[in-house]
């Protein structure tokens, strides 16, 4: 008896010792985080500066930060310091959260591939190529023109992030599949076939690897054979493929799938059948950030709408609205009394959780410095600097360039220490505290 006890602690002290070493704290991307983080802003740690935006969140193991940019690196930065130990270049922008796990990083290349690298030196180990790697793309996307020209969506800022388990390593990928490869030689064990782009993170939980696809489905698949076990479908738009399809990762917790859609709802499903409990709309706007989920609430950003919320988790019923004043893709952590997110307006919130009250903002280096003149003081968007210049869906990429000027905060934070780390699409790292 003692001895299963023993057992029992040494797993849960394993667990809460490694929280931080995956994509939203855990392999079930609930983003709980067991220590606090600053109740107040004392200021900045440090900053560690990269050659490119950042829209990957850092993983923490050891006393590391480990931080891909797409200036191509992968950065594993000293936790205390903020100095760099090594870096890894990859052939293109990384924008896969990385996932540490039996001394190797694991992250998903936008040349199309499953990388593990030895934490030890900075050195890849393996490469597990997949069939190819794209952004989600459609005719008459979002209504730009040229209507009959198929466009790579911008706003598309994610690749998937690895989750580690039992030996094996689960993720997406732009081919269409979710696939599993041996942790440790990066063998294909089996992949799965959606009909569209896979970048959100799967979430594993019992077994089970819960996943959503750009075809509208979110997917239950057994984690050891591959098989489906049941598919839940979303809204579709086959017009201009604006309200449709996940970017955000499932949350799993107490038998319930909580997972966002740009089809602008919140859904809460059975995670045995697959059926739906509930769902939330807002008002058109994407739901892109992976749900934070404790205490029978769940956080969520949104898009256009520009708000941070709080659902119950039961009935999916509104409890809070934060007025977030630009689009929010970052995902919240949280950890003591304060849900921490980011914002396009190249701000990080710390928002109570309970009230919905803010507790503190920081606002990034390129924000402060706003070289375009997009932000109000109130650091709304001005609407008049996102005026289209090309008409067309070039547009869509100059208003990528505008929050990549003011160092919005797609990144979602980590809170270890008392510290915060997000990245930023100024280039920065940023460690709070």
């Amino acid at each position: 008896m003692i001895t299963r006890v023993l057992i029992l602690l040494m797993l849960v002290g394993g667990q809460s010792a490694i929280a931080q070493n995956t994509f939203h704290g855990n392999l079930a991307r609930t983003g709980v985080y067991d220590s606090p983080g600053p109740a107040k802003l004392g200021g900045v740690k440090w900053v560690f500066k990269t050659g490119g935006p950042i829209v990957a969140s850092p993983a923490i193991a050891d006393g590391v930060v480990y931080i891909p940019s797409t200036d191509t690196f992968l950065y594993a930065i000293d936790q205390e310091t903020g100095k760099e130990k090594w870096k890894y270049k990859s052939r293109m922008p990384i924008a896969s959260s990385p996932a540490v796990a039996g001394g190797l990083l694991y992250f998903v290349s936008s040349a199309g591939s499953l990388g593990a690298i030895d934490i030890s030196n900075g050195q890849i180990k393996w490469v597990l190529p997949t069939e190819y790697e794209r952004k989600f793309e459609a005719k008459n996307l979002h209504g730009y023109p040229p209507a009959a020209q198929t466009i790579p969506d911008a706003w598309d800022v994610f690749t998937s992030s690895p989750a580690v388990v039992n030996g094996k390593v689960y993720f997406g990928s732009g081919d269409g599949n979710v696939y599993a490869a041996d942790a440790q030689t990066g063998v294909l064990q089996w992949k799965f076939a959606t009909k569209d782009v896979v970048h959100a993170s799967p979430a594993v939980v019992n077994n089970t690897v819960y996943i959503g696809s750009w075809d509208s489905y979110l997917y239950a698949i057994d984690a050891e054979t591959g098989q489906g076990k049941w598919s839940f479908k979303t809204g579709e738009d086959p017009t201009i493929h604006n309200q449709v399809g996940f970017q955000s990762s499932p949350a799993v917790v107490d038998g319930v799938v909580y997972v966002g859609c740009r089809d602008a709802h919140v859904y809460a499903v059975d995670a045995a059948t697959g059926r739906k409990k509930w769902d939330y709309p807002t008002s058109k706007s994407w739901v892109v950030g992976t749900p934070a989920v404790r205490d029978g609430m769940v956080y969520v950003g949104t898009s256009d709408s520009s708000r941070f919320m709080a659902l119950d988790a039961k009935t999916g019923r509104l409890r809070f609205n934060f007025d977030a004043k630009a689009y929010m893709f970052s995902s919240a952590a949280l950890a003591g009394d304060l849900a921490y997110v980011g914002d396009h307006n190249g701000k990080l919130y710390a928002i109570d959780a309970k009230t919905g009250k803010l507790a503190w903002e920081f606002q990034t280096e390129g924000a402060k410095k706003d070289p375009f003149k997009v932000l109000n003081p109130d650091g709304s968007l001005k609407q008049e600097a996102f005026a289209p210049l090309f008409n067309d869906f070039e547009d869509m990429y100059l208003d990528i360039a505008r929050f990549a000027s003011i160092g919005a905060v797609v990144s979602s934070p980590v809170v270890d220490r008392g510290v915060v780390y997000f990245g930023s699409m100024d280039g920065n790292l940023y460690a709070l505290q």
